[in-house]
Order: C-alpha cells, then sequence, then structure tokens
C-alpha cells in the first residue's frame, strides 16, 4: 500500500461517514461489518508481530532422539530467503489504469460541466422567455428563418393547409 493510501486510510472517520454520506440499511450494514473486519485483522496483525519468531532449536534436539534432524531444519531456515518478486509490471499497470481512470473523470467532468453550462442557458432562456400569446410572427420568423421559407414555398404553390393540422386537430368545416 503507497503511503499516501496508507494517510488517506489512517484519516477515516469511520463514525462520521454512514451519517455524512447518508447510508442506510444494507449498505450502512456492510460498511459496519467491514470496519468491523478491518479492526480485527489490524489486532490480529499487531498480535502476531508481537510474537517471537526465533526458534530454540537446542530445545528440540535435546527432546527428540534424532538430532541430526533438526540441525537440517536449523541450517534450511538459516539459509532461508524469501524470494522477491517483481512486482514493478503490476505496479506499472496499475499505474497506467489510475491515470487512465483520471483522463476519464477529468474528460467526464468537462462533459459534465459543458452540459449544465446549457442547461443553465436553456433555464436561462425558459425564464426569460415571452408567453406564447405574446409571441409575434417576426418573433417566430426570428427564432425559425425556416418557417418563412416554408410558408413562402406553401403559397406560392397555392397550398393552404399545413400539412398533418387535420389528422391531429380535426378538421373544422360545419358542412
Amino acid at each position: 500500500m503507497s503511503s499516501v493510501a496508507k494517510s488517506a486510510a489512517s484519516k477515516i472517520e469511520w463514525s462520521k461517514i454512514i451519517p455524512q454520506l447518508g447510508l442506510t440499511g444494507q449498505t450502512a450494514a456492510t460498511l459496519t461489518a467491514f470496519k468491523k473486519r478491518h479492526d480485527e485483522a489490524k489486532r490480529v496483525l499487531f498480535e502476531l508481530k508481537q510474537q517471537p519468531t526465533e526458534v530454540d532449536f537446542s530445545s528440540y534436539k535435546s527432546s527428540l532422539k534424532n538430532g541430526s534432524i533438526v540441525s537440517k531444519i536449523q541450517s534450511d531456515v538459516a539459509s532461508f530467503s524469501a524470494s522477491q518478486a517483481d512486482l514493478q509490471k503490476q505496479l506499472n499497470l496499475i499505474e497506467a489504469f489510475e491515470t487512465k481512470a483520471i483522463e476519464n473523470a477529468k474528460e467526464t467532468e468537462s462533459l459534465v460541466l459543458k452540459e449544465l453550462a446549457d442547461l443553465e442557458s436553456t433555464l436561462d432562456n425558459i425564464e426569460s422567455a415571452r408567453p406564447f400569446d405574446q409571441l409575434t410572427i417576426d418573433d417566430v420568423v426570428k427564432a425559425r428563418p425556416d418557417v418563412e421559407e416554408k410558408v413562402e414555398q406553401m403559397v406560392a404553390k397555392g397550398r393552404f393547409e399545413v400539412p398533418g393540422y387535420k389528422e391531429k386537430f380535426g378538421d373544422l368545416v360545419i358542412m
């Protein structure tokens, strides 16, 4: 565990996490169980670190008939060295993943901020818009210039009906 992670883990205030995040039910129970297991693991690790690690081979030699086996085990223990695993590859993969995750988070943040700005401008437009019954034809043409072009084409072709109007609103002809 990196020193940053250890520092962050030691600064966690477990009693404040559940209320601060508003956790309830199963999530709160799971987090409490995790904290309990974490504390138990820390306690066991502390106890194991306090125990002596030296083996008294002389007592085994005196109590066992075959002292050569104890001598062989003693020489094996003395010559034992833990194998060193090359963790650099895994650490590099983790670091690359972390870098990519940070890039993705920043990209997502910028997209969210852009979307928020668009929504804010849309909200401002909605709040500052005039009611529909106060709109004029000039306002509609200013907002959607293509409406004027369509109307001019329809008048030029002699069509004065809006496509789909009768289907949506019905025919107002009485006869």
